[in-house]
């Protein structure tokens, strides 16, 4: 069980594709921050699947829905798109990250190629979980390094009404 006493429960689809020695989600669970499932049928219903083909930005108006909690796909990014087939059969609200740079090691500076702890940071910060993704972050030695990198564009997304503007937001950084 998740050891969050306030703030989002964090879960992770969890594929057993990545360098387990590399794996952020598999750190987090470590820490007891998020909790791994290889099982769809496990993840929980009504929950925000972060999901980059999803038609809708995550917005500060999501942040009724991310009370369910975050779900990330933990995988291979050559595996992403034969993976989200297999989530959209599960009841949650699909919602696409914006425009952000990875701060990790494997892919830093790429926009969109965020690592699973990069990608809840950002859900959280944008839900104005701020002290939570610090936490999460706070994990990795390059973690924090996340939150200045993207500041700037967190700052805003955190404080649009919806996911439109976002969007309006996003393309202004791309």
């Amino acid at each position: 069980m998740l050891m969050m006493k306030e703030g989002i429960n964090l879960y992770a689809y969890h594929m057993h594709q990545c360098d387990p020695k590399k794996c952020t989600a598999k750190k987090l669970a470590r820490f007891g921050l998020v909790e791994l499932y290889d099982n769809i049928k496990k993840l929980p219903s009504g929950a925000i699947l972060l999901d980059p083909t999803a038609e809708r930005a995550l917005s500060p108006a999501d942040e009724e829905k991310a009370q369910k909690g975050i779900v990330v796909l933990d995988c291979s990014w050559e595996e992403v798109e034969r993976a989200f087939p297999l989530l959209r059969k599960k009841r949650m609200s699909h919602r696409a990250l914006p425009f952000l740079l990875a701060a990790n090691p494997v892919n830093y500076g790429k926009p969109f190629k965020l690592s699973s702890v990069e990608a809840f940071a950002a859900a959280l910060y944008i839900l104005g979980q701020k002290e939570q993704a610090e936490q999460i972050l706070s994990k990795f030695g390059w973690g924090l390094g996340f939150l200045e990198l993207n500041r700037a564009p967190l700052e805003e997304y955190s404080k649009a009404r919806n996911s439109a503007e976002v969007i309006e937001i996003q393309e202004g950084y791309m």
